[in-house]
C-alpha cells in the first residue's frame, strides 16, 4: 500500500510536468517538425538515462527486449499521431481527445484481463471525463470534414497510449521481464522510429536557439524519460486504470502553466472540470472497504 501511494505521487509528478509539455512543445515546434522534435526527446532521453543506469540496463532477457519492441512502436504511434493531430483540429479537440485513454484503459482492461472493474471505476471514469471536456472544450467541440482526419489521429493517440499502458501492466507481472529496463528500452526504438521518419517526411537539423534547447531537454529529460520509467515502474504498484486517472490530471497542470506563463484565464466551467478531475482521483485512492469498516467499529463504540 505504501509503495502504490508512493508511485501514485510521483505519477502524479509526472502529470504535472507533461503540464508543462504543451507549452514547451509549442515553443520547440517554432523550430523543428514534430517528428524531429520526438526523435530528439526520445534519443536524448534514452542517451542521459543508459548513461547513468548501463549497469541495470545490462544482459536484458528476451522478453523484456520483445516487449520493449512492441511498446517502442506503441509509443512512437502515440506520440506520432498526437503531434500530427494536434496540426490538423481544432484546439479543443486535440486537448480534450487523447485524454480519452481514460475511458479506454479500463476497457481494454476488462478485455484483455476479463475482469469486471472496481466498482468506484465506474464513478471516477465518467466523473474524470466530464472533468476533461468541461476544463478543454472551452471553445465547443468542433466536428467537421475540416477536422476529421486530425480527430481520428488524436482518438488513435488515446487508443495506443492506453494498449501501452495495459500492455506495460501485463508485462512486468512476469518474472523475466525487468520493469526499469522496459521503461528504458523503448525509449530508443521510439527515437530511432522516429528519426527515420524525420528523414523521409521532414529535413532535421540541431536547434541553434538557446530556448530550443532548454524546451527539447526538459522535454526529453523530464516529460519523456523520467516519465516513461516512473510509469512503467508504478505499473508493478498499482492498476493500470489507477494510472490513466491520475496522468488525466495533465490538462489540470497545463491550465495553470497557461495561465503563470502565456496568461489565459480558466473559465469558471474549467475550474469545475479541474475539481471533477482531482476528485475522481482521490475517489481512486480512497479503500472505500476499510473507510466502511472503521466507520462502523466507531459507530459500535458509540453505542
Amino acid at each position: 500500500m505504501k509503495k502504490q501511494l508512493k508511485y501514485d505521487f510521483l505519477l502524479l509528478l509526472v502529470a504535472v510536468g507533461w503540464g508543462f509539455s504543451f507549452y514547451f512543445v509549442d515553443i520547440s515546434l517554432q523550430y523543428m517538425g514534430p517528428l524531429t522534435l520526438n526523435a530528439f526527446r526520445f534519443i536524448i532521453a534514452f542517451s542521459v538515462i543508459g548513461a547513468f543506469s548501463y549497469k541495470k540496463l545490462k544482459n536484458p532477457s528476451r522478453l523484456t527486449l520483445k516487449y520493449s519492441l512492441l511498446i517502442g512502436l506503441i509509443f512512437f504511434v502515440v506520440f506520432a499521431s498526437s503531434a500530427m493531430g494536434v496540426m490538423l483540429t481544432s484546439l479543443s479537440n486535440a486537448s480534450f481527445l487523447p485524454g480519452l485513454s481514460v475511458i479506454f484503459t479500463p476497457i481494454l482492461t476488462a478485455l484483455i484481463y476479463k475482469k469486471k472493474p472496481e466498482k468506484k471505476l465506474l464513478l471516477a471514469v465518467p466523473m474524470s471525463t466530464i472533468g476533461l471536456a468541461l476544463l478543454t472544450l472551452r471553445d465547443g467541440f468542433d466536428i467537421g470534414s475540416d477536422y476529421f482526419l486530425g480527430d481520428i489521429l488524436c482518438i488513435i493517440t488515446a487508443v495506443t497510449y492506453a494498449l501501452a499502458i495495459v500492455l506495460t501492466g501485463s508485462a512486468v507481472e512476469k518474472e523475466d521481464v525487468d520493469s526499469y529496463q522496459l521503461g528504458v528500452y523503448p525509449l530508443a526504438v521510439t527515437g530511432i522510429l522516429s528519426l527515420i521518419l524525420a528523414f523521409i517526411f521532414e529535413k532535421p537539423a540541431i536547434p541553434s536557439a538557446p530556448i530550443a534547447w532548454f524546451t527539447v531537454l526538459f522535454l526529453a529529460l523530464f516529460c519523456t524519460g523520467l516519465a516513461l520509467v516512473i510509469q512503467t515502474i508504478a505499473l508493478q504498484y498499482t492498476t493500470e486504470e489507477r494510472v490513466a486517472i491520475i496522468l488525466a490530471l495533465e490538462p489540470v497542470f497545463a491550465g495553470f502553466v497557461a495561465y503563470i506563463f502565456a496568461g489565459e484565464v480558466l473559465t469558471k466551467m474549467a475550474y469545475l472540470g479541474a475539481v471533477l478531475m482531482i476528485l475522481s482521483m482521490f475517489i481512486m485512492e480512497i479503500d472505500f472497504s476499510k473507510l466502511k469498516l472503521k466507520l462502523l467499529n466507531k459507530s459500535s463504540n458509540y453505542q
